[in-house]
């Protein structure tokens, strides 16, 4: 039988998610059911947090404590390069192999590297 989990324990679970959307209940489940966090409520929280990025796939942290997670947005250099070029929002589920082009400050490709 696995140790019993500790409420005040703080544990880190790092997921990919798309920006806007709520990842599936499936994927999510298995991470933080065996917290006792619900993934539907888990899901709602990561969709609100991750508006500005709109269809962007980005890194997610989830701090749990006292069965309450916290999530913050870890973004990639893919996605701070697409962010900072501002395109539009596209559906992921329709529109396949996109060309990223515009122009973009040398100081500011700096910054985000």
């Amino acid at each position: 039988m696995p140790p019993k989990f500790d409420p005040n324990e703080e544990k880190i679970v790092i997921l990919r998610a798309v920006g806007g959307e709520v990842p599936a209940a499936a994927s999510l489940a298995p991470k933080v059911g065996p917290m006792g966090l619900a993934a539907k409520k888990v899901g709602d929280d990561i969709m609100k947090n991750t508006k500005a990025w709109k269809g962007l796939k980005i890194t997610v942290k989830l701090t749990v404590k006292n069965r309450q997670a916290s999530v913050s947005v870890l973004p990639s250099a893919s996605s701070l390069l697409i962010k900072a070029l501002k395109e539009p929002p596209r559906d992921r589920k329709k529109v396949k192999n996109i060309k990223h082009d515009g122009n973009i400050p040398l100081e500011q490709v700096i910054d985000i590297a």
